[in-house]
């Protein structure tokens, strides 16, 4: 047995070694407090954004909160992307932004070293990573909780590398029809993007929305790194049923599957690796089960932690 599973750590590093692109990408979904414990349980992810990498051909890896800078740094060796979900965390203290912070340094950190790490972040992740590049509270109240919206696309969608593969039907529709669903109190205005000069020099605004009276950021992709975000959420409109606003027609489960896979696709430019079979299965977010919370909550499933 010893000798079959030196055989497999060793096929294990081969094909890593060999391969032009990853095709079996393993992308860090980051953990979040509970506002209110619940038994053993401090942290969750919601279930839809596994399922929203699952789609486009990855597997998840959980980034539990509150771990030693040596631990994220190890798990970031392992993975080959990572996600900062939406919820309410604290951005400037926390345990979710803690490790936000590790991840995007060692992410720049990579890429100027020619390793490929992309970092994605939805509403409350995008509003972490705006902070983690600006070094200051850049967040103004929008009335944007509960609404689907078009995407009201900038002139740096042309060169964008977020948008290039999109079939044109599916920017048409983004373009015209309320697809992305927005859940959050709180924006990057164009205002401050404009005064801010670390934002502007870092991420190109791809698209943009109003709430009636306000512009803000809906899209953006960092020029020199593979970062990216949306202050809306794409993983809602497949995965998720709990409220009227979430947008289910065809187009938009497209979309959805369109982000998806060009995450999945950047994560497969990595190629960062486990030290062993056993450690990446002891990883996976398979070793949990999620939980029906639908009823009560606004996530369908959840897993905890």
């Amino acid at each position: 047995m010893h000798w079959l599973s030196l055989c497999l750590s060793f096929l294990f590093l081969c094909f890593y070694t060999l391969a032009e692109s990853n095709d079996r990408p393993i992308i860090g979904v980051l953990a979040q407090d509970i506002s209110s414990p619940q038994g053993n349980w401090t942290s969750y992810i919601a279930a839809s954004y596994v399922k929203f990498l699952e789609s486009a051909g990855a597997r998840v890896v959980p980034v539990m909160i509150n771990k030693t800078p040596e631990e994220y740094k190890t798990l970031f060796n392992s993975i080959n992307g990572i996600l900062y979900p939406g919820g309410s965390a604290n951005i400037f203290s926390s345990g979710y932004e803690k490790a936000a912070r590790i991840f995007y340094e060692l992410a720049i950190e990579a890429k100027k070293k020619g390793d490929h790490f992309p970092v994605w972040g939805t509403c409350l992740g995008l509003e972490q990573l705006m902070y983690l590049t600006s070094g200051k509270p850049v967040l103004s109240r929008t009335n944007t909780s509960g609404l689907a919206l078009p995407l009201n696309f900038t002139n740096k969608i042309n060169d964008s590398k977020l948008f290039q593969n999109f079939p044109p039907q599916v920017l048409q529709d983004l373009a015209l029809k309320p697809l992305t669903e927005n859940s959050h109190k709180w924006s990057v205005t164009m205002a401050t993007y404009n005064e801010d000069e670390k934002l502007q020099k870092f991420y190109k605004v791809l698209s943009t929305n109003m709430d009636g009276t306000t512009e803000f950021l809906s899209t953006v992709e960092a020029y020199d790194y593979p970062i990216y975000g949306t202050q809306w959420h794409p993983e809602k409109n497949p995965f998720e049923w709990t409220r009227s606003y979430y947008p289910h027609s065809s187009s938009a489960v497209k979309m959805s599957f369109y982000i998806a896979q060009f995450f999945v696709d950047e994560a497969r430019k990595n190629f960062h690796r486990f030290e062993s079979v056993d450690l990446e299965q002891d990883a996976l977010i398979y070793n949990y089960n999620p939980v029906y919370t639908g009823r009560k909550n606004i996530f369908e499933q959840v897993y905890y932690f």
